[in-house]
């Protein structure tokens, strides 16, 4: 039997229709495990659907995002017209999707006008007050955690309860179409209420008779990468992070971390071993948390005899104590940092104070504690930085490389599409050197409509032009790429492959910029379109391969007879 949903939460593409809008998304999502159409839905869905089925409000997850990547032939406007919930959702966490949102909330439109459109997500809440006068758009919650507001709205929007002006945390529009905003008033102190529970996702995919829109990411049933998540919110204040500690006070009235007990991440991740032999990631630093909460973690792991990769992140070096209790309680563990430059100024004027004498302490004590992969992620377009610097920042790389040898990792990416909005950098841009270039909304969902990811950047700096950004991108990943292969990280295909790609994409941004130059309105359009550009020829693995940022997966991903069981059973 296939029930019907009372929420389906839409997941759109970074730009629709990507398939026929000719862009070059260049490297923006090269390190993150996804393609520049980001079709990785928020955990936040997950959770939102566990809650309110738990409370009695059917939900059903589509990734048109992943169907619209998958399947060349998958057409959107007939599968929503085809829906009938009561409501619709639509995610606006990243503001990378600024533009697919809103045109999958104008399909909604065209063949629901009655069904309600409700945004959600961190760059809902910082634009809560433009997004709103958008006619596709009814409700906008804000904050990063919002199942018991939104419970609140769809068990009225079931009983034909019109009333609006006490839920917290809405914006929305009243019967004469005038906004009203509704106070923030609710933000959650824990996340022990909720569940980004991978079995109930399984769940909803089969009651709703619809396995493959409820997919992460492309290759996720190659590669299920699952993620726990400790927190929400940081003690940290990186200055280009919209999650930063002042960020998320700033826009979204978080003024502290709201943690999940130590006892459920542990659960969280006996279930995650249960149903899948691939990597399960913890977000967050498990040395953020006060009271111990890192080695009541690591202890609960060790009970559970697990054998996946765990992969850890660090926000600053750690004492090698750490890496001994993790070597102790699992066979196989990975670590990442993001220390954004070499150069510990531009660290410091990033937000982060650690020497690179306490990071590669930190790096012998992980590998000595028996690390299978230590990646290291820096960033271009950060203050201070100056395309020298980043080349500089290459030379590291080789320095770990030659001190620590392939089982660490390194990585550089430009800061793009955006510099979030809500940053500290972002809300002082004079301050920390920044020039900022949108700062409305719609200008950022028009930009990602531009031919190539250059004109995608909403910043440049007081040491870097966006040409110079975009260039020193270039540069910088092929002169890694070159390091890789000395070093034997990659093959001499992956090389060629990466080498190449990048070699096209500067001839295509130089093809792109004459086209600018030279033709507007409709000469403009059809020269770009002659160009014929391509996703996953032109915009995916453009700086690195694609399987170097992956952790390894042991035996095949899934346990389906594991899966069917809890199903059925539980």
């Amino acid at each position: 039997m296939i029930f019907r949903p009372d929420l389906i939460l839409l997941h759109a593409p970074s730009v629709y229709d990507f398939r026929k809008i000719p862009n070059l998304f260049g490297p923006i999502s090269d390190v993150v495990p996804s393609t520049p159409v980001f079709e990785m839905y928020p955990v936040g869905f997950s959770s939102i659907a566990e809650y309110l089925e738990r409370n009695g409000v059917g939900v059903q997850i589509i990734n048109l995002a992943y169907r619209m990547l998958t399947d060349a032939d998958y057409d959107v406007e007939k599968r929503i017209s085809k829906l009938r919930p009561k409501a619709f959702g639509i995610d606006l966490h990243w503001l990378v999707h600024a533009q697919g949102s809103i045109e999958i909330a104008k399909l909604c439109k065209k063949y629901h006008p009655d069904i309600p459109v409700i945004f959600g997500g961190l760059s809902s809440t910082y634009y809560h007050e433009q997004l709103i006068q958008y006619p596709e758009i009814d409700y906008v919650f804000r904050g990063d955690t919002t199942e018991i507001p939104l419970l609140t709205l769809m068990k009225r929007i079931l009983a034909g309860d019109e009333t609006r002006s006490n839920i917290p945390n809405l914006s929305w529009k009243d019967a004469n179409e005038e906004t009203r905003v509704n106070p923030h008033s609710y933000t959650l102190k824990e996340l022990n209420s909720f569940s980004n529970n991978y079995k109930n996702l399984f769940k909803i995919a089969v009651k709703y008779g619809d396995i493959k829109s409820m997919t992460a990411i492309y290759d996720w049933w190659s590669y299920p990468i699952t993620a726990v998540m400790t927190c929400k919110g940081c003690t940290h204040n990186c200055v280009i992070c919209g999650g930063s500690h002042k960020g998320l006070k700033y826009y979204a009235h978080r003024n502290k971390p709201a943690y999940r007990s130590p006892e459920l991440i542990v659960e969280d991740i006996k279930d995650i071993s249960r149903f899948t032999t691939s990597p399960v990631f913890i977000v967050g630093d498990l040395n953020q948390p006060p009271n111990d909460y890192g080695d009541k973690v690591i202890s609960g792991i060790k009970k559970l005899n697990m054998k996946n990769h765990l992969v850890v992140e660090l926000f600053t070096p750690c004492d090698p104590s750490f890496f001994r209790k993790l070597s102790d309680a699992v066979p196989n563990f990975n670590v990442e940092i993001s220390p954004e430059s070499h150069d510990e100024e531009v660290r410091r004027a990033s937000g982060k104070t650690y020497s690179n004498a306490d990071m590669e302490s930190t790096i012998a004590a992980a590998l000595e504690n028996g690390c299978q992969k230590f990646d290291i992620f820096f960033m271009i377009g950060v203050p201070k930085q100056t395309t020298a610097s980043v080349m500089e920042t290459i030379d590291y790389c080789d320095h770990l490389l030659n001190k620590f040898g392939k089982k660490v990792v390194p990585f550089i990416a430009p800061l793009a599409p955006f510099l979030d909005p809500g940053s500290i950098a972002y809300e002082n841009p004079e301050e920390f050197g920044y020039d900022i270039l949108y700062t409305s909304f719609e200008e950022h969902r028009t930009a990602m409509l531009n031919p190539s990811w250059k004109y995608f950047l909403n910043y440049q700096t007081k040491w870097m032009t966006r040409d110079q950004i975009v260039d020193v991108t270039y540069d910088a990943g092929k002169r890694l790429n070159e390091i890789k292969l000395a070093h034997g990280l990659i093959g001499e295909s992956d090389y060629k492959i990466v080498s190449d790609k990048i070699d096209y994409a500067r001839n295509l941004i130089e093809r792109i910029d004459d086209i600018i130059r030279k033709f507007e309105g409709v000469e403009r359009e059809q020269a770009l379109k002659s160009l014929q550009l391509d996703l996953q020829k032109d915009s995916i693995s453009t700086v690195c391969e694609e399987n170097e940022i992956k952790w390894p997966v042991l035996k095949s991903g899934f346990k389906f007879f594991q899966i069917a069981k809890a199903i059925v059973f539980e």
